[in-house]
Parts: structure tokens; C-alpha cells; sequence
């Protein structure tokens, strides 16, 4: 690992192209001091930066998924239209030191409504 020597920072691998041959150079993300990478020195690896999209990470009950009746019941009250029999899940949508947030599903209308703890 080695620093900046103007301004301290980490130097990170980077790949520069000279004509068809391609050398290791460590660069400074802040400052964009270059220096060439040494020989006999194990050669830094070059990372790869992944960017997900926020939607590929997201879970959501879609309509095929509320018919397949996988989720578990309780007996509590629809608010809209009084049946009995809610299904149930609880998702974590605030910090990790807080409790989560129950969700509830009627059996009856599909009308969700949530509970926070």
C-alpha cells in the first residue's frame, strides 16, 4: 500500500493503454498524482466497480405471488371490511436498532395495512 506523497491519500490501481501494451499504474483518486507501479513488486489487482440498480434489490409481492397463499395468518380485524384472517410478514424499514414493521394483508379484500412496534 502506498500514499500520495502531495496530499496523503491512498494510491489505487489503474490500467493505462500504450498502444496495444497495457501497464499498472497507481494513481490518486483526489489529487490525480501518477506513478508508475513497480517491477518485482507483486502487481496491485485493478477492481472492477459493480453499479446495481436500487429496483434489482427491491422484494416485491407481486400479484401471481398474493395468490399462491404461502404466508402466514392471524386472526386480526380488516379495518375495511371486517374479515378475520390477515396474512402476515414483517419487514425491517427503519435503523437495525429499531423494531420492524409488521405488515398485514387481508384474506378477504387484499387491502394491507401495517402495524409499527
Amino acid at each position: 500500500m502506498e500514499f500520495c506523497p502531495k496530499c496523503g491519500t491512498r494510491l489505487m490501481p489503474a490500467k493505462r493503454k500504450t498502444g496495444k501494451k497495457a501497464s499498472v499504474i497507481l494513481m490518486c483518486p483526489k489529487c490525480g498524482y501518477k506513478k508508475q507501479a513497480q517491477e518485482g513488486k507483486v502487481t496491485p489487482k485493478v477492481a472492477r466497480v459493480i453499479q446495481h440498480n436500487p429496483q434489482e434489490l427491491v422484494a416485491v409481492i407481486g400479484r401471481e405471488e398474493q395468490k399462491l397463499r404461502t404466508l402466514p395468518t392471524v386472526r386480526m380485524e380488516c379495518p375495511k371490511c371486517g374479515n378475520n384472517l390477515v396474512y402476515v410478514w414483517q419487514v425491517q424499514t427503519r435503523g437495525a436498532d429499531e423494531s420492524s414493521t409488521q405488515f398485514f394483508r387481508c384474506t378477504k379484500c387484499g387491502y394491507t395495512f401495517r402495524e409499527y412496534s
